[in-house]
Order: C-alpha cells, then structure tokens, then sequence
C-alpha cells in the first residue's frame, strides 16, 4: 500500500506542471484564470511535499 502512495505522490507534480503550462497558454487570454491557475500549481506543489512528509512519517512509525 505504501508504493501506492509513493506514486500518488508524483501525481501532484504532474498536475503542477500542467496548471502551469496551461496557465502560460492562459496568460495572454485571460490573466485572471492563469493567475488561478499558478496558485493551483503552487497548491499541488505543496501537497506533493506535505504528503511526502506524511507518508515518511507514518513508515517510521511502523518499522
């Protein structure tokens, strides 16, 4: 169950760079939606750590 979580984790770096390739596209449409979308970037980023973080804690905690 842990190697689930450990590729899970990478998801949130996949979504990441794809808010923000999608909000480069958006910058020249509409500022206001791409701005939206580099703070979900920033958001998947920082999950990816805090998940990582828990998920080496929780396995420390069963060795």
């Amino acid at each position: 169950m842990s190697k689930f979580f450990k590729y899970f984790e990478y998801a949130y770096l996949i979504f990441a760079a794809m808010f923000i390739i999608t909000g480069f596209i958006e910058l020249s449409k509409n500022a206001n939606q791409a701005y939206m979308l580099f703070g979900m970037a920033a958001v998947a980023v920082f999950m990816f750590f805090f998940k990582r973080r828990f998920r080496r804690r929780f396995e420390e905690r069963n060795k």
